[in-house]
């Protein structure tokens, strides 16, 4: 019986063949017909879930060795979005939050109104083609929330006149 996680690799491998296929016919009739097309949306957009695959098995293997592997099928997919006309969206920590290319998945309370709508980690990149976001980062934000005020409502009950 073969070991689940290399299974996965093998099915994985698999959507990919189909997917390089499908791009060499397609660049096929783009030869035959002599006219220039953009980049194939679907199979970036399928690339960039095989990236992430890849990304979360490295991240749960527990032997090293297939850790690598992944990392590496990852950093190849990777190579091969950009090839393709893909562009990945990686916001730093800091940087603001667009609602163009991002998607808040979470929010964190911060009492720095300079950190207010800034991204505070990065949970899974998005994909951008051609300029325009086809899968938004999904990322943590930064909300302000000033502390509450403890004046006269609360405390020692002592009141300033």
């Amino acid at each position: 019986m073969v070991d689940p996680s290399l299974q996965d690799i093998v099915d994985k491998v698999d959507d990919l063949s189909r997917l390089v296929t499908r791009q060499s016919a397609a660049l096929a009739r783009l030869a035959d017909g002599g006219t220039r097309a953009g980049p194939d949306v679907p199979l970036l957009v399928e690339l960039h879930a095989l990236r992430s695959d890849a990304l979360a098995c490295a991240a749960t293997t527990r032997m090293r060795k297939e850790r690598s592997a992944f990392e590496g099928l990852a950093a190849g997919l990777e190579r091969l979005l950009a090839g393709r006309g893909g562009a990945l969206v990686s916001p730093r920590p800091g940087h603001a939050f667009s609602a163009a290319t991002m998607e808040a998945a979470e929010v964190v309370a911060t009492d720095d109104a300079a950190l207010d709508r800034t991204v505070a980690e990065l949970l899974e990149p998005g994909l951008e083609v051609e300029g325009r976001s086809v899968r938004p980062a999904r990322v943590t934000v930064h909300r302000h929330q000033p502390p509450e005020n403890t004046n006269g409502a609360s405390g020692n009950g002592k009141r300033r006149s």
